[in-house]
């Protein structure tokens, strides 16, 4: 049992039964603050092999030469998002913090540059609008922030529109028929006469939304907010409303003929002479919810 204090003299690694050698300048110079720098800088014995002077530690060694990469060169390696996981595991052992946020850094940018980038702006959009008859149909605006625009009569059938800001935007009479929608922004917008068959709304907040006679029938709400949305006259013929927060929203009127609803939250929403025949409305939640004259013919409770 014994301490390594000499910066430069060589230190040899038995890790999990694979051999390195090293510096000790290596392991306690890049990452002052990490486990490795702990263990060699002379603060604590070591148990080495009495034959080899060896230190042994008790983990996988397949990644541990790209651990000493990094803390010879500072280089986060290329590698199958499979073994990088391992190596992220391996880095938070030694408490190698720089590793950690370099590896999470190079995730995140491989992540943005697999996303499907906008084909246009905000400026792009507010050039189009200008124009009497706007037609984006299948065209990829993920992202974008088209929050407050007058987009009334645009045509976005089949386009990708993922996580779209379109909060307090004027949308009436806009078409989103098969366009994917997933986790986009319509809080407070006018969306009345909106058409949205087939489209893929699933987990979008449409919370406060005017939705007064828009067409949703056969689209994905799953997870959609629509907390006090307006929905008098809607058509929700075969949506899917899983997990759905309708909670004060207004369907008076609505058609829900063949509507998914289970575990939706229609916590005192007005359901007043809306069309639910037939509906399985076991485990949905409807306390306070108006149901005068609604059609419930058939309807599961």
């Amino acid at each position: 049992m014994k301490a390594v204090s000499d910066p430069s003299s060589l230190v040899r690694l038995n890790i999990g039964g694979k051999k390195f050698r090293t510096t000790l300048d290596t392991l306690t110079q890049r990452e002052p603050d990490s486990m490795l720098a702990a263990m060699f800088s002379g603060r604590h014995t070591l148990c080495q092999d009495p034959d080899e002077g060896s230190v042994f530690l008790d983990r996988d060694g397949k990644h541990f030469r790209h651990i000493l990469n990094w803390l010879r060169d500072g280089i986060v390696p290329t590698l199958p998002d499979s073994e990088i996981a391992e190596l992220l595991r391996e880095a938070e052992y030694y408490q190698l913090l720089g590793l950690i946020d370099g590896i999470n850094d190079m995730a995140s940018k491989k992540k943005e540059d697999e996303e499907p980038q906008s084909e246009l702006n905000r400026v792009d959009i507010i050039k189009c609008i200008q124009s009497e008859k706007v037609r984006l149909r299948g065209v990829n605006l993920s992202g974008l922030d088209l929050s407050k625009l007058d987009l009334s009569y645009v045509d976005f059938s089949y386009a990708s529109l993922k996580n779209v800001f379109f909060s307090r935007a004027n949308l009436q009479c806009a078409k989103f028929r098969d366009a994917d929608a997933e986790g986009s922004i319509f809080h407070n917008a006018t969306l009345r006469e909106c058409e949205f068959t087939g489209a893929n709304l699933r987990g979008a907040l449409l919370a406060a939304a005017n939705l007064q006679s828009a067409n949703l029938q056969d689209a994905c709400l799953v997870d959609c907010s629509f907390c006090g949305a307006d929905l008098r006259s809607a058509h929700l013929q075969g949506a899917d409303l899983t997990n759905a927060n309708l909670e004060g929203a207004n369907l008076e009127g609505a058609n829900l003929k063949g509507a998914k609803l289970p575990n939706a939250n229609l916590k005192s929403a007005n359901l007043q002479r809306a069309y639910l025949r037939y509906v399985n409305l076991k485990d949905t939640q409807l306390e306070g919810a108006r149901l005068d004259g609604a059609n419930l013919l058939g309807a599961i409770r």
